[in-house]
């Protein structure tokens, strides 16, 4: 069984790339502390250059990611992640349920107006908010995040990470088949129906996979 907390799963990179975060701002979360502990949390690799990144951190660096597109500032950042934190006594405290709740309070303090509407400026900077952190599924057992949906991904193939299938590495949500395997099988050059027969996915799946993630790999 994977510990959530300390396996690691991905590398720096890999997780920027997965979360769509350049990856001197994922270094800088690593790096930089909040409430007593890193924003985001990081294991010792077991060599140079392996995984170091457990679940958890990658759902810490997928709510900032959330906040930071939002606009708020990295010092605003940093001082919700540790109001967060200390309102929920844990470290990991931006991986909990309850950030999808009593969090978005304490992430709309930090705003400061900055953040009362967004985009058209019609929609609720909570309502938004809601919108990010409905892509993390939690666990029912110890209300911490379970599984993250990618959000660059169409509803048609939706690809998750979760801890429990293929090291952490993407995966399809309806049959758990790696990404890497449709678009390695797609680009040593079977056909579209080739590789979704293989899967048993339809063509309309692996074709916006592979879409995405070549976008992604860019």
């Amino acid at each position: 069984m994977v510990d959530k907390f300390h396996d690691p799963l991905l590398t720096p990179r890999e997780t920027a790339r997965h979360l769509a975060i350049p990856e001197s701002t994922l270094y800088y979360w690593l790096a930089e502390e909040a409430g007593g502990a890193p924003l985001v949390h990081r294991v010792a690799p077991e060599r140079r250059g392996w995984p170091s990144v457990p679940f958890v951190a990658v759902v810490e660096a997928y709510v900032l990611r959330s906040l930071r597109d939002l606009g708020l500032t990295k010092s605003k950042v940093r001082d919700a992640a540790a109001a967060v934190r200390a309102e929920f006594g844990t470290p990991y405290g931006l991986a909990t349920r309850k950030i999808a709740t009593d969090g978005i309070d304490i992430f709309l303090d930090y705003a400061e107006g900055d953040l009362a509407r967004v985009g058209d400026q019609q929609r609720p900077i909570r309502e938004v908010l809601g919108g990010y952190l409905r892509y993390i599924t939690w666990d029912t057992e110890d209300d911490f995040a379970a599984a993250l949906r990618l959000r660059q991904y169409p509803e048609v193939a939706p690809v998750i990470i979760d801890p429990r299938f293929s090291g952490g590495s993407p995966v399809i949500e309806t049959n758990h088949v790696p990404v890497d395997a449709v678009v390695g099988m797609w680009l040593a050059g079977d056909s579209i129906k080739a590789v979704a027969y293989e899967y048993d996915l339809t063509p309309e799946q692996v074709e916006s996979v592979c879409r995405v993630a070549q976008r992604v790999a860019a």
